[in-house]
This record gives structure tokens, C-alpha cells and sequence, in this order.
């Protein structure tokens, strides 16, 4: 039996790669990390587009300026390691930030602007966003749903925005849900932008015991003016 041998084959044009680069950034991979052959692009697609393409519309021209949140991305980058020679620096380990102030103060604007300082200044970034109130209802237990395993994915994710801690309603099972993805962030040092409207003071009574100590460990804390820049803007 004869083998036929072909000639390699290159993957298509312009409109194939697109389309990769659209299903990339709904799964949160980092086009980087993907070696593709291709004609006619001499340009690699921008890792700062696909994050673009996969944060909600309001934040896709966030920037991050406030001075803390900025020197959380250089540490958290200077944290970042290859998985291999010659590709590109990953966030694995690093710091968390919790970031408390009144509504609109521009506490989730900063934290978009923070991932989009990491890829911009070259670092790779797996992450993922929630607020709080939603993950709870992705979470709760129902027919056909494996919601241990949801919880297992936003827990290891390498970079975690968790919007809005405080903002649904406390009960015994969302403080248990907190504290098991808290405390494996905590142990594995994964870091998590944390966005809250209650003062830091107020948050124990919130989370517990249990997370706020970890969080109190695991986080540097920013306490933002209280002015809402919302009803500034709008005004």
C-alpha cells in the first residue's frame, strides 16, 4: 500500500482567522498562546483586541490610574512566568486587591482597567468576571446544572474579578460559597480584584469570621472617595 503525501496545507485567510480570534476571546484564551499558520497576515492578532472583544462594552476602554491599583499590576506582572522557553509570561500567583467605596465611585471601571494594563504591558491573563449576586445564581444547585464544578473553575481561574461582595442578599449558604472560593484563592495565591459598596469595617459582618481574615491577608485595600461619578457625569 502506497502513502500519499500532501504538502502542508495553511489555515485560510483573513476571514478564518477572525473568526478563531472571536472564539478565543469568548473562552478567555489569550490569542498569544496560539500558534497558527496563516497567509497573508504578517501581523499576530493583538492580545489587547481579544480582551477587547470579550469585556462587557462599558469597560472595553477602561484605564486603571489610581495609584494602588496601578502598583498591584506591576506587582502581579512581575509575578508572571512562562510555561515554556520562549512563550509568553502568564499570570499564575500574586496579590489580591479589594477595592471598597460608595456606588459609582469607579471601583469596577479601575478593575477592568487593571486587566487591561497586565495584557497591554505584554503579560498573558486567564481570567474571568462576576459579580457576586450573579455567581451566586449560576451556583445554586438545580436539575442538570454541576455547579461544584462551576465553583471549581471560578476558583482556580489565574486572574478573578469578583464585583460587587456584599451587594445580594446574606444568608448562611452565600457565606459558605464565598468562603470556599475565597480560601482556595487564598491558599493557592491566585489573584482576585475585589469590588465592594460597604466600608471594609462592615465587611466582616458580611463575609464572617473565616473570609474576612483571609481576606485581611490575601488583599492590600483601597478605599475610594465617596462620590459617586455617575451622577457627576450625568449631571
Amino acid at each position: 500500500m502506497r502513502t500519499r503525501t500532501r504538502e502542508p496545507q495553511t489555515l485560510g485567510g483573513a476571514g478564518t482567522l477572525g473568526r478563531m480570534a472571536r472564539i478565543l476571546a469568548a473562552r478567555n484564551i489569550d490569542p498569544g498562546t496560539v500558534v497558527a499558520a496563516s497567509v497573508g497576515a504578517p501581523e499576530p492578532y493583538a492580545p489587547l483586541d481579544a480582551l477587547r472583544a470579550a469585556v462587557l462594552p462599558r469597560y472595553r476602554d477602561a484605564v486603571a490610574d489610581h495609584p494602588q491599583v496601578l502598583a498591584w499590576c506591576r506587582e502581579v506582572a512581575a509575578q508572571a512566568v512562562a510555561p515554556g522557553i520562549g512563550a509568553r509570561r502568564q499570570v499564575a500567583t500574586g496579590p489580591s486587591l479589594l477595592m471598597a467605596g460608595v456606588v459609582g465611585a469607579g471601583k469596577t471601571h479601575q478593575a477592568y482597567g487593571a486587566l487591561r494594563a497586565l495584557v497591554g504591558a505584554g503579560v498573558g491573563v486567564r481570567w474571568r468576571a462576576t459579580t457576586a449576586a450573579d455567581l451566586y445564581a449560576e451556583l445554586r444547585p438545580r436539575v442538570g446544572a454541576d455547579t461544584e464544578r462551576e465553583l471549581a473553575a471560578v476558583s482556580r481561574v489565574p486572574l478573578l474579578i469578583l464585583d460587587d461582595l456584599g451587594a445580594a442578599k446574606a444568608s448562611e449558604w452565600t457565606e459558605e460559597i464565598t468562603y470556599r472560593l475565597v480560601n482556595r484563592r487564598y491558599n493557592h495565591l491566585l489573584p482576585t480584584l475585589i469590588t465592594t459598596n460597604l466600608r471594609i469595617s462592615d465587611l466582616r459582618t458580611y463575609v464572617g469570621d473565616r473570609v474576612a481574615s483571609r481576606l485581611t491577608q490575601m488583599t492590600s485595600r483601597v478605599e475610594f472617595e465617596p462620590v459617586d461619578r455617575r451622577r457627576i457625569r450625568a449631571a
